[in-house]
């Protein structure tokens, strides 16, 4: 059974941001619709917009009466009252000095208790920045029955190197108890079911093998372009975007072993397992994948502009856009299976 969350401030770096608006507010507003988020509870939006709480608010909850489904909307102005706004630059010592100042006076009015959770929705770039400034106010210190957790979206580094030195960074500040490297497609539905499909029935698991599977596909086709997220993207990549997290995610819940049990620890730990298994090598970096990038058409009924004519993207840009790959995982089940991993914008 889900528990309701402690009272505490909900931190949004980047609040006022696509991740924010499209995907983490209508979030908590379907957690509210579910009875999960407590009554002691505030929000707030740190970014460099020029807004005033009322503004930011207003703003907020324009989208949310799009985005927000069903039961959720009804809690949408829950949300929306509780929305306070912080400006500033995310590398600016003052700008956490001021969101300290609002910390006590948004946790007394909402009783919201003593703790904070801070999610980074920012450009990578800002990551290791915001928990050094987060560290130096103060604002990640616990105790007196307090908690302060920190939230990190993927893309976590640009490669193994940058990986390493963005997590050393944040463990010289954080604890790895408060730190939360997340990846928000764990959270859709049809993914959390995999599991549910797989070990609690007696049907498939038995025929989840190279003895009775042929070839695995896994899709994520998206209709939407790049939008006004050129600038992030064009320095990204589907690649780099949706392979080593979302991708290899699914590939790894789809070929796991079954865990102990459903503890974290366990789960990552077969989780892991799959990934170290993963037969992909210099010579099939070359011959099994493909990269693409979609030009002007039509998805859907409307008008789609070629990538290279998007905001903020390179007019001569050879970032892909669409990657398409061929992986073998040498183990006992899936041994001789290939699957095949694809992604891509502007698909039907």
């Amino acid at each position: 059974m889900n528990r309701v969350t402690d009272p505490c401030l909900f931190v949004i770096f980047g609040g006022g941001g696509d991740l924010a608006s499209r995907l983490l507010l209508p979030a908590l507003c379907n957690l509210k619709a579910t009875g999960l988020l407590p009554e002691g509870f505030a929000l707030v939006g740190v970014a460099r917009g020029d807004m005033s709480d009322e503004s930011f608010r207003n703003r907020t909850c324009a989208v949310l009466e799009k985005t927000a489904t069903g039961a959720a909307q009804k809690d949408r102005q829950w949300i929306c009252d509780r929305l306070h706004y912080v400006k500033g630059e995310f590398d600016d010592s003052r700008t956490y000095f001021a969101l300290g100042q609002r910390m006590p006076e948004l946790q007394q009015k909402f009783n919201a208790g003593p703790s904070a959770l801070f999610y980074l929705a920012t450009p990578p770039a800002f990551f290791a920045p915001i928990v050094r400034q987060l560290g130096a106010a103060g604002l990640v210190r616990e105790g007196a029955g307090k908690w302060r957790r920190v939230i990190v979206e993927k893309p976590f580094g640009r490669d193994l190197a940058s990986a390493k030195a963005l997590n050393s960074e944040i463990l010289s500040v954080l604890s790895e108890a408060q730190t939360y490297r997340i990846d928000h497609y764990l959270g859709k539905e049809t993914v959390q079911n995999i599991m549910a499909l797989r070990f609690a029935n007696g049907l498939f698991e038995p025929l989840w093998n190279r003895g009775h599977i042929d070839h695995v596909q896994i899709t994520v086709a998206e209709t939407l372009g790049v939008e006004h997220r050129g600038r992030f993207y064009d320095a990204t990549g589907a690649l780099r975007d949706m392979v080593p997290s979302h991708l290899f995610q699914l590939l790894s819940l789809v070929a796991m072993e079954p865990p102990t049990c459903f503890d974290a620890d366990e789960v990552r730990m077969e989780k892991t397992k799959v990934l170290s298994a993963v037969h992909f090598g210099e010579h099939e970096a070359q011959v099994d994948v493909v990269r693409a990038q979609y030009v002007a058409g039509v998805v859907e009924g409307r008008q789609l502009a070629a990538y290279r004519n998007s905001p903020d993207v390179r007019s001569d840009s050879g970032t892909e856009t669409f990657v398409a790959l061929k992986l073998g995982i040498a183990n006992w089940r899936w041994s001789g299976v290939p699957f095949y991993l694809r992604t891509g914008k502007g698909l039907e």
